[in-house]
């Protein structure tokens, strides 16, 4: 997974040379040709606008539909637009608590050309591709009452719909009110994906598997070297993962840090004997990130940051949290080596161990093929992320978080060391242009891009039901 986004990477990158090379040459033309004051003002605006519409890593056409598949026994229903509502054609009988997915056609104008195009459903704005001429998933949940009396109204900027939609309900029970476990890669990744989820559930922990040691620049201005920095970083990520879960009501005795190593996954993976120490810090001894555990653990034996160690880890708390669903990154949809790695480990021990839970929450805090997803501000509902090759036929869970707890999920990423560092000077720049040109927005609440990103009116999990015979 991760190589394709890699590859799509440097498919986008040399496009890009490939553009400015074009570009470079006509501006040389014209200085030559023309007059030689306009080299410098026209580099100057084609960097300009660089920065206000060409920056962002999407790599596929806005015109690409979005493939989604979903179980068979998921019922649908025509939609069609009257004098600005959704009126569905048929009987949903919806009760309030559904997923409501909404699939319609999304044409840009040409002002969708500059500015990120909105459709309203209610109070909630969702956005889109600037460009975007495709089939597009808008997300209803938590509006079922206005959609089923008749009277969620629709608007749109800078784009329509076009023809009639397609709504998929997909009902669930509250999975927060099962026993739950969240698998965390790093710290931060179940704040950013399950806070809201997490907060309100009856029984639930919290496993993170690595200490985040690694890209530790940043802590180098304390005088460290990299090494040093490293180990620091990692014992303050280890920390976070303890800790900061007692904001949303997990206490330290539900919550275990694992203590490999960042990146190392994948490798761990493919010789499952062999110890693999940090890229950075100079440790290999996962003992030394797992002081405050409230269980011993097959790995405190011996200390070797190894697969065998981590799907035996993964097995023994699944026997001793007893969780029914699990809550894990996607594997096809979250290009993160890590991640992948995550839930391969879990779908290992799960197949060893004597409990089973009944289903995966699968979350995708990474995409492969668009880096602003959730696309909109903060705050705003969370449309389905694009799937321009069909995923599985996974069911979706999508619940709401009200503007406490989206308040609370954003105080809960500002005490994450990793999601602190200052902005770069490039990137606060290019902010700038895009909210004087663009029309972008970002919270006050944080600078890094997960604080637009995650904290949403919405959750996103896809619901796997666990076939043990099928394991990835």
């Amino acid at each position: 997974m991760q190589s394709r986004k890699q590859r799509l990477l440097r498919q986008h990158r040399r496009s890009k040379r490939l553009g400015l090379l074009v570009g470079l040459l006509l501006i040389a033309l014209l200085g030559i040709f023309v007059s030689p004051w306009l080299v410098p003002v026209l580099l100057l605006a084609a960097w300009v606008a660089h920065e206000a519409w060409l920056a962002d890593h999407l790599f596929y056409s806005p015109r690409d539909d979005y493939r989604y598949r979903f179980p068979a026994e998921v019922p649908e229903f025509p939609v069609v637009l009257a004098d600005g509502r959704l009126q569905v054609q048929g009987e949903p009988d919806l009760q309030g608590d559904e997923t409501l997915l909404l699939e319609w056609r999304v044409k840009s104008n040409w002002l969708g050309r500059l500015r990120d195009p909105q459709v309203w459903l209610g109070d909630d704005c969702q956005e889109f591709e600037r460009g975007v001429d495709g089939l597009r998933w808008l997300n209803l949940s938590g509006q079922a009452a206005a959609l089923a009396a008749g009277r969620l109204q629709v608007g749109t900027r800078d784009c329509r719909l076009l023809g009639q939609g397609r709504l998929v309900v997909c009902r669930h029970p509250d999975h927060a009110r099962q026993r739950l476990m969240v698998i965390a890669p790093h710290a931060d990744d179940a704040e950013l994906a399950a806070f809201g989820l997490y907060r309100r559930a009856v029984e639930v922990s919290i496993v993170t598997l690595t200490q985040g040691e690694i890209e530790a620049r940043h802590f180098r201005r304390l005088g460290l070297d990299g090494a040093a920095a490293a180990r620091l970083k990692g014992r303050l990520r280890t920390w976070d993962s303890l800790a900061i879960p007692l904001w949303g009501g997990v206490p330290q005795s539900r919550c275990v840090q694992l203590g490999y190593y960042c990146l190392q996954l994948p490798e761990m993976r493919k010789a499952p004997e062999r110890g693999f120490g940090s890229r950075e810090s100079g440790e290999s001894d996962i003992r030394s990130a797992r002081t405050f555990n409230p269980l011993r653990l097959p790995g405190d034996t011996d200390g070797v940051p190894c697969w065998r160690n981590l799907v035996a880890d993964l097995r023994v708390l699944l026997e001793h949290f007893r969780p029914e669903a699990v809550v894990t990154p996607h594997p096809e949809l979250d290009p993160h080596a890590d991640h992948v790695a995550a839930t391969q480990a879990l779908r290992e021990a799960i197949e060893q161990s004597a409990w089973k839970p009944t289903s995966l929450l699968l979350y995708a805090n990474h995409l492969h093929d668009n880096d602003r997803w959730p696309m909109g501000p903060a705050g705003a509902g969370v449309a389905l992320p694009p799937a321009i090759e069909p995923l599985p036929a996974d069911s979706l869970w999508s619940p709401s978080l009200c503007p406490q707890t989206q308040l609370d999920k954003a105080m809960a990423l500002r005490m994450q060391h990793d999601l602190q560092s200052p902005l770069p000077a490039k990137k606060r720049l290019r902010r700038r242009i895009q909210r004087v040109l663009a029309g972008r927005r970002w919270p006050n609440t944080g600078e890094d891009e997960f604080f637009r990103k995650a904290v949403r009116r919405h959750e996103l999990f896809w619901v796997r039901p666990l076939d043990i015979s099928s394991t990835d």
